[in-house]
């Protein structure tokens, strides 16, 4: 594992074989994502559903730059970064969420990584990020902008107060509980984040631009069932 990871005091930092190997799973993942079928030859993505998750991973990294403030091992109030994450799922369903979702996972790795040790890797970035993608349950529910966004942040609070528990348990407080600590310390910033961006996206204008983006983003899907009927 030394090719992949270097030890740096009581941390790890990810090598140049290591980023090799990530960018190449992250590239494999999303190819087979994009070109497997069904028996009727429409499971795959489309260039346009490909642009506009491209463009909310996009936003959502630019936006996870921005940083209202910061706690020490991990873990910021961004500029809504998490919701152009669960976006994706409002647009198409649970499999593209949960590809983007993975993908966003492996680009915040490579960008700005925090490793104390593999399974630390794959809890924090695989699967708390990639947890967000669960947004695609509720792609045609009714309110399910925000039924997806809520699951989303959900699932990642989930696997980060877990990630908390195993990992960091013994930075809790004496006295503490570390389930307690865990789910203070990433509850605070998931959930400052949570309750500025439920606050936006229910503004009736931001919530009909949002929806129109998404008539824009499925219009051809719309076209071809019209044209089935």
């Amino acid at each position: 594992m030394s090719l992949f990871l270097k030890q740096v005091e009581d941390t790890y930092e990810i090598t140049t074989a290591g980023y090799t190997l990530f960018i190449f799973i992250m590239l494999a993942a999303l190819i087979v994502a994009c070109f497997f079928t069904g028996k009727d030859k429409k499971n795959h993505f489309s260039v346009k559903q490909l642009v506009f998750a491209a463009m909310c991973i996009t936003l959502a990294m630019v936006t996870s730059m921005i940083h209202f403030f910061d706690l020490p091992m991990g873990g910021s109030v961004t500029l809504f970064s998490m919701f152009f994450v669960t976006y994706v799922g409002y647009l198409y369903g649970l499999r593209a969420g949960l590809t983007s979702a993975l993908a966003y996972g492996v680009l915040q790795l490579i960008v700005n990584p925090y490793i104390i040790s593999v399974p630390q890797l794959i809890c924090d970035y695989f699967l708390a990020f990639g947890a967000m993608g669960l947004s695609g349950l509720f792609m045609s529910s009714k309110h399910g902008m925000l039924k997806g966004y809520i699951t989303g942040i959900l699932g990642r609070l989930f696997f980060s107060v877990l990630s908390g528990v195993i990992f960091f348990g013994q930075y809790a407080p004496e006295g503490m509980h570390p389930f307690a600590y865990s789910l203070a310390y990433n509850g605070s910033y998931i959930g400052a984040e949570a309750v500025i961006t439920l606050i936006l996206i229910s503004i009736p204008a931001v919530h009909k631009a949002l929806n129109r983006v998404r008539l824009m983003a499925n219009e051809e899907e719309v076209r071809d069932v019209l044209a089935q009927n």
